[in-house]
């Protein structure tokens, strides 16, 4: 049997990466019926955080040293990981697991507006099309209007702003700032974040049930971490990053055995449309690339 090349491992790793940050979702949804927000997300950050530090820790991948720009960066990223599980998790308390997927598959088309628009990256009119497309994809999904839109499709539209805003500042980062230690931070700000709204609130008293969903759940975050770190080590980026995808049908399918959930035919289409559109303008990238480098 031929040895499976440095591609399809890496195009396998990020299928696994997606599946356990849907699992984690799932698992959050679940909690969702019982457990407050903001206690989840505490008690959630506290055993992801000491479950990323012992990682990180062991690999030797903790690093305090870093210059103030990348600090700064850290701090930006943390701020946007913040707002994004707010605002995520709400939509996820009261949407359909495949709904909210289905609205985050538009980060990678606004990462790339988001590039052209702050780092004056050149975005050509295909992908600008595509962009364009993805975004009429989106609101065949959240429906604005008296009545069909629902306001958490606007925090899961909220969500994406701040994913985006995360992944931007993420890419102005020096190479030596170990992927492990910006998680870790994140993390931990998210915690402290639960922590102070949760003063004053009342907490549920948790069942050895909630502490296994909890438990599971911290274990999938780790892990979607742990794989999408080891994503970048393998292969080439620009071909493994469409099968981030698979995370919509790994939504479908656990929102289906899970909960009972099933989009109806307008949502997959913008779905498929928002998914078409983004492996359009990641294959678009890709080719732009390799023909610039044949150029030089």
């Amino acid at each position: 049997m031929a040895a499976m090349s440095d591609n399809t491992k890496g195009a396998l790793l990020m299928i696994c990466s997606m599946a356990a940050f849907t699992f984690n979702d799932t698992l959050v949804k679940l909690l969702g019926a019982d457990v407050p927000l903001f206690q989840m997300l505490f008690l959630r950050g506290v055993l992801a955080s000491i479950l990323i530090w012992g990682l990180a820790e062991s690999l030797g991948k903790l690093r305090w040293d870093l210059g103030t720009q990348d600090w700064a960066l850290v701090i930006v990223r943390t701020l946007a990981e913040i707002g994004a599980a707010y605002f995520f998790i709400t939509a996820l308390y009261h949407m359909p697991l495949a709904n909210v997927t289905a609205i985050l598959q538009i980060l990678p088309l606004t990462v790339t507006l988001g590039g052209a628009l702050f780092f004056g990256e050149a975005v050509g009119w295909r992908r600008a099309s595509a962009i364009a497309a993805g975004f009429c994809g989106m609101l065949l999904i959240v429906r604005p209007g008296p009545e069909g839109f629902d306001e958490y499709a606007l925090y899961a539209m909220i969500a994406v702003i701040f994913v985006t805003l995360r992944d931007l500042s993420t890419r102005k980062m020096s190479a030596n700032v170990p992927s492990l230690t910006v998680t870790f931070v994140a993390s931990v700000g998210v915690m402290v974040f639960a922590g102070i709204a949760c003063l004053g609130a009342e907490w549920v008293t948790l069942d050895t049930q909630h502490w296994a969903l909890l438990g599971g759940a911290s274990l999938f975050i780790l892990a979607g971490y742990l794989l999408s770190v080891l994503v970048m080590r393998v292969g080439e980026v620009s071909f493994i990053a469409p099968f981030r995808y698979s995370g919509l049908l790994w939504a479908l399918v656990l929102g289906f055995v899970v909960f009972g959930d099933w989009p109806d035919p307008i949502t997959l289409t913008g779905a498929a449309i928002v998914v078409g559109a983004g492996v359009f303008t990641l294959l678009r990238g890709r080719k732009l690339s390799q023909e610039n480098v044949a150029r030089t």
